[in-house]
């Protein structure tokens, strides 16, 4: 007696689509390395996470403390992935790198860098190793194109005052008022001096106390209070660094000593971060002349990736207190400028005065435009223009009173001489300002503007460690004679238009075009595929034929991603009775061509040899970079059963699955 086979095809299976892309977007969406850490026999501890700024806004480094020797990495994953406090199992590793702390530190530092981030997403990462893991965190990425916020800190100097409490207070109290009102800042810039002693690690957790710390990308710069030991590098690690002796103060890397020159680019701006602590090769170090040739050299490799140009170190040159009128201050004025002006740089931003300035555009070294207005609020720079800015305490841990101008001296070059048009201020500022309160720098990148502004991040109150322990007699404006300005009140601003030379820059925004779909269809009501009534073979086997209900594939997405449409079908049953779905072959075929979709390979009848179709087989597929558009999908089958099968009416089931990246 004849038997009959029945396989049916499923429903349009989206959920297991959405899933299954989804699954693969996660797998795929770093390049990360999978570590297996050893476990320590004793419980590790982890300090001092804090979270860097990586090579450009795909990237982000994480460094910190640990207790133990042992491996470790980062794990990340996408915020929405995690289910409660457990990551999922598509969470990427990123193994990290580090050394022996020095012997004050004590313990060990470690460093990894997550590549691969995607753009608009929050993701979740946490550091260490399986059964020792530190708390887990946050941090989101923006858009990779278009306008962005950073803000610019000067000197925490955590310890300065004298009082580790109360400048961690002040030091908090500005990281909290300055992301609460820019809560999309993308980066946090240092203006150098995170602490007043370079190795003790008290002042460093004071420096790491706030929890925003993890959340925001650190722009690390070195100042001299950093530069003597070797804690600075323990607690961060910087991209694109060189850390060869001519960046060293004494030129010896392996020195207890902090150094290095960096670049990054984030969205249109190309970063520079120099150790402005060598200066003079009488120490050891290639001084001004090495970071000369280090700006130029990344600016003529990278500087065409970029609009704008900013460089950051921590010894201003155009200062207006205690330290504008220093031989080493003056050496850099003579030596920087006229270098960063031919080099095109946009922005300089400084600390180490613990005051606030912003100069007049500079050029070569001089006053730019003789006519430029004290405090004039909106600059055109022209060829070589530059405009430097020195940033006063954020902790509110020490502050510099303004000094005055040499009478007599030279208004350009290394000269302290007075600005003929306010005397009371050095030639070279357009704006300086004491008001013994802790500030911070927001410069907004614009398509065609730098704006900076220096804004209040507290008042004549506490916190502010350099007026509680009477280091400063007086607090507010005009010397202390006018009540303190609300914080979050704007001291200064400027917008900077930067120079096209003498051609006519055209810009046109591109937005994202539509993302498209990824989706497929069974055409029709996808009926029972009904193969009939099987035929006997030469007294050897039943053969039934038939065809699958065609398929629609579309794929309108904009990165034409490969994709492939798999089956696998399970046991034929009738009741108790059953056969294997390996007797069940195929062979594919576009029934109608579009979207670059090619067939899959035959696949024969189990019954002839090897698994047919209870091994899942390729229907069809697109590579990478295919046309966008539909494509029809259908098989022929062919089911071939041994005799020995009883007679029934057997159906089984062929499951489709979608998978693309």
């Amino acid at each position: 007696m004849p038997h009959s086979a029945e396989p049916r095809a499923p429903r349009p299976a989206r959920r297991t689509i959405a899933w299954i892309t989804a699954a693969t977007l996660c797998a795929t969406a770093f390049a990360g390395v999978v570590a297996t850490p050893a476990l320590a026999d004793t419980p590790t501890t982890l300090t001092g996470v804090i979270l860097g700024v990586g090579a450009d806004e795909t990237q982000r480094i994480v460094s910190w403390y640990s207790s133990a020797d042992t491996a470790q990495v980062v794990q990340v994953a996408p915020t929405a992935s995690l289910v409660g406090d457990a990551f999922p199992a598509s969470a990427v590793t990123f193994a990290a790198a580090g050394t022996a702390n020095i012997s004050t530190s004590g313990g060990f530092n470690r460093h990894a860098t997550i590549t691969g981030l995607q753009e608009d997403t929050q993701y979740s990462y946490r550091v260490g190793s399986d059964g020792a893991w530190s708390s887990t965190t946050t941090f989101q990425t923006r858009s990779f194109e278009g306008d962005f916020d950073f803000l610019f800190y000067g000197d925490p100097q955590i310890g300065s005052s004298g009082d580790v409490a109360k400048d961690t207070a002040g030091w908090v109290d500005t990281v909290n008022v300055s992301l609460q009102s820019n809560p999309n800042a993308e980066l946090l810039v240092s203006g150098g001096d995170q602490v007043d002693k370079a190795n003790t690690e008290a002042q460093w957790d004071g420096f790491l106390a706030p929890a925003q710390l993890r959340n925001y990308p650190w722009v690390a710069t070195i100042g001299n209070h950093d530069v003597g030991g070797k804690a600075y590098e323990q607690h961060f690690y910087t991209p694109n660094t060189d850390r060869s002796g001519q960046y060293y103060v004494n030129g010896d890397p392996s020195s207890n000593s902090s150094g290095g020159d960096y670049w990054f680019i984030h969205k249109d701006v190309l970063f520079i971060d120099l150790n402005s602590n060598s200066y003079k090769t009488s120490s050891g170090g290639g001084g001004d002349a090495a970071h000369i040739q280090y700006v130029t050299d990344v600016i003529n490799a990278h500087g065409a990736q970029a609009k704008y140009t900013v460089l950051v170190y921590h010894h201003a040159i155009y200062s207006p207190a205690d330290h504008a009128q220093d031989t080493d201050n003056k050496t850099r004025r003579v030596d920087f400028p006229t270098t960063f002006s031919k080099l095109g740089v946009d922005l300089v931003l400084q600390g180490h005065d613990h005051s606030y300035s912003r100069s007049y555009e500079i050029k070569n070294g001089e006053k730019a435009k003789a006519d430029e207005k004290p405090g004039q609020n909106e600059v055109f720079e022209g060829p070589g223009g530059v405009v430097y800015v020195t940033a006063n305490s954020a902790s509110g841990s020490k502050y510099y009173d303004l000094t005055t101008p040499k009478p007599g001296d030279a208004t350009s070059g290394a000269g302290n001489g007075a600005d003929p048009l306010n005397p009371s201020n050095y030639w070279y500022n357009s704006v300086e300002n004491q008001e013994h309160v802790r500030t911070f720098v927001k410069v907004q990148v614009q398509k065609d503007a730098l704006v900076v502004q220096n804004v209040r991040s507290g008042t004549c109150a506490a916190p502010n460690a350099a007026v509680e322990v009477g280091r400063v007699l007086w607090c507010g404006p005009a010397n202390g004679t006018q009540a303190a300005e609300p914080v979050g009140s704007v001291q200064d601003e400027v917008t900077i238009h930067p120079n096209h030379g003498d051609g006519q820059d055209i810009q046109v925004d591109v937005p994202d075009a539509a993302p498209g779909e990824f989706g497929w269809t069974i055409n029709g009501h996808n009926g029972l595929v009904d193969l009939g009534t099987a035929t006997e073979k030469n007294n050897a086997y039943f053969e039934a034929t038939g065809q699958i209900n065609p398929i629609t594939v579309t794929d309108t997405r904009r990165a034409v991603a490969p994709w492939s449409i798999a089956a696998k079908v399970g046991d034929f049953t009738d009741g108790s009775k059953s056969f294997s779905g390996k007797y069940l072959g195929w062979s594919p075929k576009v029934v109608t061509a579009g979207g670059g979709a090619v067939a899959g390979a035959a696949i024969g009848s189990g019954y002839d040899g090897g698994t047919g179709l209870s091994d899942s087989r390729a229907l069809g597929s697109a590579a990478q970079g295919h046309d966008r558009g539909a494509a029809v999908l259908g098989s022929d089958l062919d089911l071939k059963i041994p005799v020995e099968v009883d007679k029934g009416s057997y159906r089984g089931t062929l499951t489709l699955t979608a998978i693309s990246n």
